[in-house]
């Protein structure tokens, strides 16, 4: 399983942190190279597959494959510019998200100050509440989502009234007890985490009172992968506990998460799903669940985003400062066991952004269903050229458009780009104009001519009989 994605920078290019998935995910746990596209999508949903609510818990024993991650520092007092593409000053007029309670299913989330109001939802990974963060992951993701503001930056969630609930389900700082390590691993066999586990924590977090579940990671596979308990899980927890899901597009690493074909530039109006190559899980199950990709600085598609019919919106996903897990301030970056530095980035953090005003827009509207606060949040994003695309969905989030904007919510709206859009056509020529009608010029200047002439010649024939009167005289 893939933390969707745990995105960094090293020597320019994006990397991710992949985690184990066990025999039981198929087609996940094995690189899907460059597959031929097939119609596909995800598997009809069984809502007898749903798993049973219980205590989290270990599926397996574990042991410490690679130390605690560290992380990079600041001190700045400088609002993170993702914050300030959001324009969330604005929107917080309006909402901040109070009453509401946001599942983070991540690594963990490790107590901090500014995160007062962090509940431990429990541990598939290890023995811990969930509220423990070996991976500096989960804690970057929370602190995105509620973050308290602090008067000595300008840093802050996107709903800072809304409470957290920590539920740990993968780790790549672990692995099954007893694993054979490859001495040619440099994680050391590290990755706790799979589908089976990913579908008890979203039954968990939705039994628990979620009103948003954030899902800041991936499983990759083939179009044909069978991960029919977690479609179930979020069938069940969008419709039968109304919780708005919101998962991470994925990071794309040239194995499993190769992507999929973007937008036919000789028909942009086909269907995507029609070439689907990779499939991402949960973010297919697109009926349940908002699927978010990234966005760099400037608006434009994060190099790493997983392209796919799925994707719903995007959000900024790169240059993250966020909650440290590891000490009471802030993390720009994470640091390697070699010492190397890479930025926080990556669609895991795009997608708290998006968890934070789905709580925005559920304390403003509570009347509005889960589907209908997804159905909100994507009409009223700065839109793609193309209506939709599969890189960034309807567009980037508009917290402040959200909650403010009057939105026809009967509309379907088509994860497909228009047809009358993009498409290169041959423009008409136009027709030949008429000559101009020129007779009033022509008629005039005839005129002007003929009276210049006739007074030319008065003028002249006048000579004689002036030379007459002047004999006379």
């Amino acid at each position: 399983m893939t933390l969707g994605g745990v995105g960094v920078h090293r020597n320019s290019t994006r990397l991710v942190t992949r985690f184990l998935l066990t025999t039981a995910i198929v087609g996940c746990s094995a690189g899907v190279g460059a597959p031929s596209a097939v119609a596909a999508g995800p598997p009809t949903i069984d809502g007898a597959l749903t798993p049973g609510d219980a205590p989290p818990k270990p599926y397996t024993e574990v042991e410490p494959a690679n130390a605690c991650t560290s992380t990079r520092t600041t001190t700045s007092a400088a609002t993170p510019p993702a914050q300030v593409f959001l324009g969330l000053d604005h929107a917080w007029q309006f909402s901040r998200g109070a009453g509401q309670t946001v599942a983070v299913i991540d690594t963990g989330v490790a107590r901090h100050p500014r995160l007062p109001n962090l509940a431990g939802g429990g541990d598939y990974v290890a023995s811990s509440d969930g509220t423990e963060d070996c991976d500096a992951h989960g804690t970057v993701v929370a602190g995105i989502i509620g973050a308290q503001p602090s008067s000595g930056d300008g840093f802050s969630g996107v709903a800072p009234d809304a409470q957290i609930i920590a539920i740990r389900q993968s780790s790549g700082n672990y692995r099954p007890k007893g694993t054979q390590v490859d001495p040619n691993d440099p994680k050391n066999g590290g990755g706790v985490g799979n589908t089976t586990s990913l579908a008890q924590a979203v039954r968990h977090a939705a039994d628990m009172g979620a009103t948003v579940i954030n899902i800041s990671e991936v499983a990759c596979g083939s179009p044909t992968m069978n991960d029919r308990t977690l479609g179930a899980a979020v069938q069940y927890a969008a419709t039968v506990k109304d919780a708005v899901i919101v998962a991470s597009a994925g990071n794309s690493d040239n194995k499993a998460c190769t992507g999929n074909p973007g937008i036919n530039p000789l028909d942009p109006g086909a269907d995507p799903w029609s070439s689907l190559a990779t499939a991402v899980t949960p973010a297919w199950y697109d009926q349940y669940v908002l699927s978010v990709g990234s966005v760099d600085a400037n608006g434009a598609p994060s190099a790493f985003t997983v392209p796919g019919p799925w994707v719903g919106v995007a959000a900024p996903g790169e240059g993250i400062v966020s909650l440290d897990p590891n000490s009471t301030g802030l993390a720009t970056g994470t640091v390697g066991t070699n010492g190397e530095v890479q930025d926080i980035a990556g669609t895991s953090f795009a997608a708290p952004y998006v968890s934070g005003v789905a709580a925005l827009v559920r304390a403003r509207f509570p009347e509005l269903s889960a589907a209908q606060v997804i159905s909100r949040i994507q009409a009223t994003t700065h839109n793609t050229p193309e209506g939709w695309n599969p890189y960034g969905g309807f567009g980037t989030v508009d917290p402040f458009a959200a909650l403010t904007h009057d939105v026809d919510l009967s509309k379907t709206m088509v994860k497909r780009p228009s047809s009358a859009k993009g498409k290169s056509v041959q423009l008409a020529v136009p027709a030949t104009p008429p000559s101009p009608d020129n007779t009033a010029r022509n008629v005039a200047l005839i005129g002007t001519g003929v009276i210049a002439f006739l007074t030319l010649l008065g003028v002249l024939a006048s000579f004689p009989i002036r030379r007459a009167f002047a004999q006379r005289k």
